[in-house]
């Protein structure tokens, strides 16, 4: 206490510059993982984005240079090279050196942007090891570069000249190891979030190309003249639509530019996605809850009008409506209000009613003027309601059973002592030999054990009532204590970890699938806040002398063996699956909090993830045989 008393005035730090970047990264990019290193490149490309939706840029190229660092090169009309009235530097270190500097405050830069706070290219510049920014612009090319966290090395320069029309503006950067937990960029994770973008910007080009591969050297461009309807296309390229057209409806009031591309296919899950200036709302809005209002009510008095729903009928509702389908929500305001840090959700009230209004009156009259599709798309809602009466009695019956329903063995859980759900762990185990030998050798304080009989369900290819008829599936929700759908309450889960504990084989590799699958599609909120993982029992065991080393798969066998003394004997064992475990040998290797390996579950891409769940977990074959024949060769080798 009494060091407390000598707080002063110079325990208050100051920091100047980029200083308050690179002390809290997190403030600015979220993290510093490897999600914290792809979101400098979402930054800089932003940018670029910003110029084309004002109309001066229509192709983007981003390279991925040996040594990971990155290049954006755009079209647009280049940063101003002028000195700045309030810096007294040149405007584009101005932008690369000054927090909240940008054209995307006033009236003059951009009438659209996504990057709302002027933070992205400084950020990016404190965090990198290097930036180098070339502009072409007025016949000139300029050149200025900055080195450990944005301390300038070459201040703007002319370097040359170039056409008169080029213009522009080139960024390189290399990320700065000491702040960033890897500086490795995926290529799969920045070709998604730019074909992305290539989709909600019509008839821009975007070209990604990776330079440390050798056999890359053209990379691949991404243009689509049809914007979102393409990409509602794309996400039901591995479903079989009920209709053919794609419905695209678009209108503009004030300055907002909004439209929707939809079309229903027979699966039994929905895929809507939302944006607003190409980030994606994964939260929603007003400009959501606009279009979801708008369906229910277009689709009800089309069925009253049809007399397809009767004057007895109960109405339908939103969930009713939007089973199967897939739809796109596109919003380009020019001031949009963004509830919460991460831009998750919008929040300006005059998008709701502009949402409501465009897709009403288009809706409406797709529905008139194709009679046969609307008939379909509303016989399907109409199914799905009757699904809903039937689940709604199945989470009925599965609310009357009483944990006590649940302790006994025979295929269902053994709960643990504890009830702090933050120091709890429930392990799904395959079989119930596994079952046995993980009660025995568990923690019966804080470990629960959920033996499965077989394969469960596969929920891609059911409704939500066939899923509660399964006495599995029911087992997992009355377990986990959330609910589903409607229902779904995260804080009321009794788990803080839930771990899948198959045999490392093709059989317990389906069963991860399949619950990773019903995880996904009833549970995603426990998904996304990281709950989920897989238990990594060893392949192999080997021995030497007193030493007991368990080993994962073939390569950390080999770098184990290559380790020990070239005169030691050992021996090494093929682990057998998790039921032909003793109790004692299946806590040491898989379950042992001390000892054990778990692989964390997490869904860094809804999107990507739900087409990836619909391309193998659903009802059309072929885009499964071929992402099977494109993927054989990363699994040819593994020892199952």
């Amino acid at each position: 206490m009494a060091e407390n008393l000598h707080y002063n005035e110079n325990d208050i730090q100051v920091l100047e510059g980029l200083e308050a970047v690179r002390k809290r990264p997190g403030m600015y990019i979220g993290t510093t993982d490897v999600k914290g290193l792809h979101h400098l490149v979402w930054e800089i490309i932003d940018n670029s984005i910003d110029e084309a939706l004002a109309g001066y840029c229509n192709h983007i190229e981003v390279v991925i240079n040996k040594g990971n660092s990155v290049t954006v090169k755009d079209n647009g009309r280049g940063i101003p090279v002028g000195i700045h009235p309030k810096t007294g530097i040149s405007t584009v270190e101005t932008v690369y050196t000054v927090l909240h500097a940008g054209g995307k405050f006033g009236e003059g830069g951009y009438k659209v942007s996504g990057g709302l706070h002027g933070v992205g290219a400084s950020v990016v510049n404190a965090l990198s090891k290097w930036v180098t920014v070339t502009v072409y612009k007025d016949g000139k090319i300029y050149e200025t570069k900055f080195e450990n966290g944005g301390k300038t090395v070459q201040k703007l320069t002319e370097i040359g000249t170039c056409e008169p029309e080029r213009t522009g503006t080139t960024v390189s950067f290399k990320p700065d190891p000491d702040i960033f937990d890897t500086d490795i960029y995926d290529y799969e994770t920045l070709k998604v979030r730019i074909r992305e973008l290539a989709f909600l910007n019509k008839g821009l080009s975007i070209t990604i190309r990776d330079d440390r591969d050798d056999k890359d050297t053209t990379g691949e461009t991404f243009k689509y003249d049809g914007g979102i309807s393409e990409y509602v296309r794309y996400l039901n390229q591995n479903k079989t639509p009920i209709h053919n057209e794609i419905i695209h409806l678009e209108g503009e009031e004030d300055g907002i530019i909004f439209e929707v591309a939809m079309q229903y296919n027979s699966g039994y899950q929905d895929s809507i996605y939302s944006f607003v200036n190409n980030i994606n709302t994964h939260d929603g809005g007003t400009h959501e809850e606009g279009v979801r209002r708008a369906l229910t009510r277009v689709i009800n008095n089309y069925a009253r009008k049809t007399n397809m729903l009767k004057e007895k009928d109960e109405s339908l509702t939103g969930d009713d409506v939007k089973e199967g389908l897939t739809m796109i929500v596109s919003c380009k305001h020019p001031n949009p209000q963004f509830e919460g840090q991460t831009k998750g959700r919008l929040g300006n009230s005059e998008v709701r009613k502009l949402a409501d209004n465009v897709f009403s009156t288009g809706f409406e009259r797709f529905l008139m003027e194709n009679p046969t599709e609307a008939k379909i798309i509303v016989e399907k809602t109409m199914t799905a309601a009757r699904a809903r009466v039937a689940a709604k009695k199945a989470r009925e019956v599965a609310r009357r059973k009483s944990d006590l329903d649940i302790v006994n063995f025979g295929g269902k859980l053994e709960d643990c002592k504890e009830k702090d759900p933050s120091i709890c762990e429930i392990f799904i185990v395959e079989g119930d030999s596994a079952g046995g030998s993980a009660v025995k050798g568990r923690d019966s304080m804080t470990q629960a054990i959920l033996p499965l009989r077989g394969k469960i369900l596969n929920v891609e290819k059911a409704r939500i009532d066939r899923a509660l008829s399964n006495e599995e599936i029911r087992t997992i929700i009355t377990a986990f204590g959330t609910g589903i759908g409607q229902e779904f309450d995260l804080s009321k889960l009794r788990y803080n970890k839930i771990i899948i504990m198959t045999d490392a084989d093709v059989d317990g590799s389906h069963i991860r699938v399949l619950l990773l699958t019903l995880f996904y599609r009833f549970f995603r909120p426990i998904v996304e806040a990281g709950h989920v993982y897989a238990a990594q029992p060893p392949l192999f065991c080997i021995k030497h002398g007193k030493t007991i080393k368990y080993v994962l798969n073939e390569q950390e066998r080999d770098s184990y063996i290559a380790s020990l003394n070239p005169n030691t004997k050992y021996d090494i064992k093929r682990m057998k699956g998790l039921g032909e475990m003793d109790a004692e040998e299946l806590n040491v290797t898989t379950m042992d909090i001390n000892q054990r390996v778990l692989r964390k579950i997490t869904v860094d891409d809804a999107i990507e993830a739900d087409a990836v769940f619909s391309k193998l977990m659903g009802e059309e074959v072929e885009p499964r045989r071929k992402f099977i024949e494109e993927n054989a060769q990363f699994v040819k080798n593994l020892d199952i």
